[in-house]
């Protein structure tokens, strides 16, 4: 639920009438005493269990966005199932033209153009490869601990004894470094750059 207040939060900012904490306060005592029957609601239209949460959560941010226009006399949990409702639709609407482009063809069309392009790939991970043995052994060591074992910035910054700021700067320069090896590797013998 921490996601679900900053969201409100966040949106709160561009809210400019009445007291926002006092609405805020009210919106989520509102939300919480429903969101179980709201969570239900979108459950029987959506099979999976991390779909309808993520429905939910969409929906309390449309609420929120909305809730200047609730009616505090009309009960909360009808007007909230319509905003779920209008959320589902558009997750299974979204869903059925991915599930379209893929009946027309997408799947067979991104697998042949991933095969034409399969020599060319493959040569790029060969020069990538051999360019990164061209590197200095601190050097290769950063990139293997940041891309292959995706250990995080800080923790490789603490090993090598640079700020993180260094470290990402090196990475970056590594990377240029890289990229310029590969594209000198895959240039035509005779070709001038």
């Amino acid at each position: 639920m921490s996601s679900l207040s900053s969201q409100i939060m966040s949106s709160d900012q561009t809210r400019s009438s009445g007291d926002p904490t006092a609405a805020q306060q009210r919106f989520l005592s509102l939300f919480l005493r429903s969101e179980r029957e709201i969570y239900r609601y979108v459950a029987a239209l959506v099979p999976n269990q991390t779909d309808a949460q993520d429905i939910v959560q969409q929906t309390a941010v449309s609420l929120w966005e909305k809730f200047d226009a609730y009616d505090p006399s009309l009960p909360f949990t009808p007007w909230a199932c319509r905003f779920a409702l209008n959320k589902t639709r558009q997750w299974v609407e979204r869903r059925q033209r991915w599930q379209a482009l893929l009946e027309a063809g997408l799947a067979e069309e991104l697998e042949q153009r991933r095969e034409e392009l399969r020599p060319e790939l493959e040569a790029r991970l060969h020069h990538l490869e051999r360019c990164l043995r061209k590197l200095p052994e601190e050097q290769r060591g950063l990139v293997e601990g940041y891309y292959y074992r995706q250990n995080p910035v800080e923790a490789l910054a603490d090993q090598s004894g640079r700020s993180v700021a260094a470290t990402y700067k090196m990475l970056q320069r590594i990377r240029q470094s890289l990229q310029a090896c590969i594209q000198e590797a895959a240039r035509p013998e005779g070709s001038v750059p």
